[in-house]
Formats: structure tokens, sequence, C-alpha cells
């Protein structure tokens, strides 16, 4: 499924819900549009909560906590990202006009609150050296099974290079899977597969990901791709790792060679 949202309107944009708009993915997930000056609190019973600065100035506040922080460019700057247990509240305050992302689902473990910082994030260049750059771009992993196994999601971000493929080789897994979208320019696109359908993906859109189809994404070239990508942990089931599709194994074989063979 694919929906574009347009421009972010004040207040909170839902992307997901876990009871009435695509509720298979099993997350709720929307972004906090602020005035300078303007706060939201949240507060939840039920859910655990990833709070992702995206643009702007913010200060966060939680259990007793304070922190400032300011993204000029998630294509230039890691990220921020606070990670927080049912019934904890967290205070956003907006120092600049900002935009926060909010994953949440719910887990009944009782955990540490955590604020990942940019030195935290697991970043790598994939694609490297590889199918003559074709699929070269950069995986932020803010947190995921291996880092916080008591949480029920899964959060990260990809830069994908003008001109160049992501989520390569196409691969599945079983959990659902939401990426959100942005380009370095407006009029910026690219292209997601999910599956056997194809999708024209524009700036602030985003698509679902059911369990068990691949979905490899591309970039047009001269525009640079943004997409935070948010997992949801199955009971006994937890996302550790991609599966990659039987036909496209060979491309990770060592040395492979692809047309023009050099």
């Amino acid at each position: 499924m694919y929906e574009k949202l347009g421009d972010l309107q004040p207040g909170y944009t839902k992307i997901t819900d876990m009871e009435d708009k695509h509720p298979d993915m099993l997350q709720d997930i929307g972004i906090y549009t602020l005035a300078k000056g303007e706060t939201v609190t949240l507060s939840d019973g039920k859910n655990e909560s990833a709070i992702l600065p995206l643009e702007g100035e913010v200060i966060l506040e939680w259990n007793g906590n304070s922190q400032e922080i300011k993204r000029d460019s998630v294509f230039e700057e890691d990220p921020w990202c606070l990670h927080i247990p049912k019934g904890v509240e967290v205070k956003i305050t907006a120092l600049s006009s900002s935009e926060v992302l909010v994953q949440k689902t719910d887990n009944d473990i009782v955990f540490d609150a955590k604020l990942y910082t940019p030195e935290d994030c697991q970043s790598t260049v994939a694609g490297e050296g590889v199918w003559n750059g074709t699929a070269e771009r950069v995986i932020r992993t803010i947190f995921d099974y291996s880092t916080a196994p008591y949480s029920n999601l899964v959060i990260g971000e990809v830069i994908s290079y003008p001109g160049r493929w992501s989520s390569f080789p196409p691969h599945h897994h079983d959990q659902p899977e939401v990426y959100y979208y942005r380009f370095n320019k407006p009029q910026g696109f690219g292209c997601a597969m999910v599956g056997p359908e194809a999708y024209r993906v524009e700036h602030n859109s985003y698509i679902t990901i059911p369990g068990e189809l691949d979905h490899p994404q591309a970039t047009a070239p001269g525009y640079a791709m943004y997409f935070c990508w948010m997992i949801r942990h199955l009971e006994h089931n937890p996302w550790t790792d991609r599966i990659m599709e039987e036909e496209h194994k060979w491309l990770l074989e060592p040395g492979v060679k692809i047309w023009p063979e050099k």
C-alpha cells in the first residue's frame, strides 16, 4: 500500500494505526509538525515508543532528563532517537519549526528509557565496491533485536544515492515493515516495489510492506532519497536479518561479475 501525505499540516499526521489504518502493520506511526514554541506531551500506558526528530530543534524531557536536539538535514546528519517503555511521559518543546516522527506498538515489558545519540547509530555503507556501485547506499540502524531485545520495534534510516538502488538484493522477512520517504528536493522521486507491485514514491510518502514480500527500491538520477524503515517483531519471531530471494543470491558471491563483464 502506497500513500502520499503531501505537505505536512500542523499537529499530528497519521501514517499507520493499529486500530483503523493499516492495522496489519501492528504499529502506530505518525509525524508531529510543531511551530516554534509549541509543546506536545506524549504518554501511553500500553505502548512503547520511539521518538525520532526529523527536522528542526526540540527539547525532549523525560524521567527528569532533558536533551536539546537540533537536526538540519536527515541526509547529512545521523539521528537522535528516544526509546521509552509504556508509562513514561515525554514532553517535546519546539525551539524552531520542527517535525518529529513517533513509532509505537504494544509491549508489556518495562525497560529503561534510552536516548540513542548519533554516535550510537550503526551507520554503514552497503553495496560498496559491488555491482558497479549501482546499489551503494547508507544504512543507519538506530536499534534492533541485537541492541534492544526487550523491544517489539526496529527503527533505522537509509540514504539512497541518486540513481542507485536500495533494499538490494531483493529480500523479505516475516515481519511487517513501513518505509517513510523524503527527498533532498521536493520534486524528487523514486520507485518502490512490494512483491509484484511498483509505486512512484515522492516526498512525504510511505509504503506498507506485509511480511513475506520482497521490497527493492530505486532512486531517480539527480535526487537523493531518504527513508525511515520501521519493523514490528512478531510474537516468538523477532526480525533479526534479511532473507534474500533465492534467484538473486548469486549477486552476493565473492567477485561476482555482472554485465558488461570486465
